[in-house]
């Protein structure tokens, strides 16, 4: 938590939005969950699949130049140049694999997308374990044309084992979930497999 940010979980803002995705801007340099984490925006609640993130400068038509010639490490870079937190952003991308609606969640595309200056969640968890008990997210990532989807795939599951009470138990649910929805395509069923163990 920081000394702006009143929520510990509350990562990033919204700043573009799809009906199958969103980027959002985070609010710390460096601040972005892990390639497959499970994030939340708005009310009702859209769940999200990070599958990319950049770092870069905020004005797209500036390079970022080199300054650490004369420094002995990254660290003295930044505290030499600490106007650098104020000209570089870090972005997430996300998949939208699910939404809240009253009680229950829907593994599907929301009606609308999520708005822009939406905050951005890092899910608890509780939160993990409940949206991923139900493994229908699974067919909306493996459907995804998105570049290294298989990567976020494997990461999703490995971080989302990581939350249930008997992580090897969850592993083998989500490959059968993924044998299921991949029958016709063993090469890519077995790199993702390979990815979660």
């Amino acid at each position: 938590m920081t000394a702006n940010n009143p929520e510990p979980n509350r990562i990033a803002e919204v700043v573009e939005t799809t009906s199958t995705g969103f980027t959002a801007q985070c609010y710390e340099l460096y601040g972005a969950p892990a390639l497959g984490s499970l994030v939340r925006v708005g009310d009702p609640a859209v769940f999200a699949i990070v599958h990319n993130v950049t770092t870069a400068a905020l004005d797209l038509g500036r390079r970022v130049m080199a300054r650490g010639a004369a420094e002995l490490t990254e660290e003295a870079v930044y505290h030499n140049n600490p106007q650098i937190a104020r000209l570089l952003a870090t972005h997430i991308e996300a998949l939208v694999v699910g939404h809240g609606v009253g009680d229950a969640t829907k593994y599907r595309l929301p009606s609308s997308p999520p708005r822009i200056h939406a905050f951005v969640y890092c899910c608890d968890a509780s939160e993990i374990a409940s949206f991923t008990d139900g493994l229908d997210y699974l067919h909306l990532l493996t459907s995804s044309s998105t570049p290294a989807i298989d990567e976020v795939i494997a990461a999703s599951i490995r971080l989302a084992s990581e939350c249930h009470p008997d992580p090897d138990a969850f592993n083998v649910r989500a490959g059968k979930a993924l044998a299921t929805e991949l029958a016709g395509d063993i090469v890519r069923l077995n790199a993702i497999l390979r990815g979660i163990s």
